[in-house]
């Protein structure tokens, strides 16, 4: 009878960003997790069953890195979000306000008699047409220099998270050899 080598594993579910899953599978067999199952979630998510030797060596170093790199996953996303948020916030109050500006155009026209007031109407309505119709032109160049900005803040914190990765992966190599 042959004896078998008995191995106890711990056991954890992620739930992840579509966009991001094949990234936080990288950064979890990183860090000595082995990815059991993934199980797509209705609104853009993916869940990740992971499980990982329990008698793995460096495993409080390597809990303290997978902490380390998941806190910057979640800074990275947030400094995507960040190119957009007050673009985005700007774009919406331009908006709301050539919105009132052409209908104020409109009411004007409609409820108001004789020539001047048409006149008047018409071309408040058509500045107002003219700022909506430049609004998404406005928000892109915000996005676009906002950016400019953070790329360089990005790709640091990116190359941040590589050196986690790879931090991990040594340890793991470690205990092999």
């Amino acid at each position: 009878m042959q004896e078998k080598d008995f191995i106890s594993y711990e056991y954890k579910t992620k739930t992840v960003k579509a966009k991001n899953h094949i990234k936080a599978i990288d950064m979890y067999e990183a860090f000595g997790w082995e990815v059991t199952s993934t199980i797509p979630k209705l609104a853009d998510g993916i869940t990740l069953s992971l499980k990982r030797n329990r008698k793995q060596k460096h495993k409080q170093e390597l809990t303290k890195l997978e902490r380390q790199a998941e806190e910057m996953i979640e800074t990275i996303e947030g400094l995507h979000r960040t190119k957009t948020a007050g673009a985005s916030v700007f774009a919406y109050i331009f908006g709301c306000i050539a919105t009132l500006i052409l209908g104020g155009g409109m009411s004007l026209v409609m409820l108001q008699n004789g020539i001047p007031a048409i006149v008047g109407g018409i071309i408040l309505g058509v500045f107002g047409i003219t700022l909506c119709s430049i609004n998404y032109h406005i928000y892109r160049k915000l996005v676009a220099k906002k950016t400019k900005t953070l790329l360089p803040v990005i790709d640091e914190t990116e190359e941040k998270f590589a050196n986690l990765l790879e931090k991990g992966n040594d340890l793991l190599k470690a205990e092999i050899i």
